[in-house]
């Protein structure tokens, strides 16, 4: 920030910290770059921009929808509203990914938990869980191994085609560890699966 031209009191306002805490910081920045100086100079002072009124309005608005939706926006929702949300959200993330965001989105947005995640590998991650879960009751009522083919029911088949899926990343050395001990726990044998020959039950 003080290389791109803002003052010492500008910056501790943005992060809110004393100036004087600032000034110690920036004096040991300029002894080991002595760059820094002349680049704060060169810019002038300017100051950068921060939200408007009508960009933190804006803030609250997608932080009243996503509490009371109980959801992130979807980018491919059919309501032009909830796209730009999404759309907005994403802008968000990156901005907090490359460490740029500025303090008053950080700080409104840090009331919604997960908000700075990717919720589309929050939802897979939920699924596999689901799967997980639905594997060990059907092992549980006295089943075999789902197949993937030549299934005798549609429950049995999207079970097969998932254990098949979770025995080639193991395989491969895809799956993740803490997975593989999850399913170790719950469905024990699930790496061999059928015997060959074993009539079905």
């Amino acid at each position: 920030m003080y290389r791109l031209g803002l003052s010492r009191k500008r910056i501790a306002e943005l992060v809110r910290a004393e100036p004087a805490t600032v000034g110690y910081h920036l004096v040991i920045a300029r002894r080991e770059d002595p760059g820094l100086e002349p680049a704060h100079l060169t810019a002038g002072a300017a100051p950068v921009p921060h939200p408007s009124p009508k960009d933190l309005a804006r803030r609250e608005e997608i932080i009243a929808w996503i509490s009371a939706e109980g959801r992130f926006p979807r980018d491919r929702s059919d309501d032009k509203g909830e796209r730009s949300m999404a759309r907005w959200l994403s802008d968000r993330r990156r901005e907090a990914a490359e460490g740029n965001l500025f303090p008053a989105y950080r700080d409104g947005l840090a009331r919604i938990p997960g908000w700075d995640g990717n919720p589309r590998a929050a939802a897979d991650d939920a699924r596999w869980h689901q799967r997980l879960a639905q594997l060990a009751d059907f092992r549980a009522e006295g089943n075999e191994w789902p197949r993937h083919h030549d299934f005798a029911s549609e429950r049995e088949h999207a079970l097969g085609v998932w254990i098949h899926s979770q025995r080639q990343k193991y395989r491969r050395g895809d799956l993740d560890p803490t997975k593989v001990k999850l399913m170790d726990a719950a469905v024990p044998g699930w790496q061999a699966g059928r015997t060959r020959g074993r009539p079905r039950r």
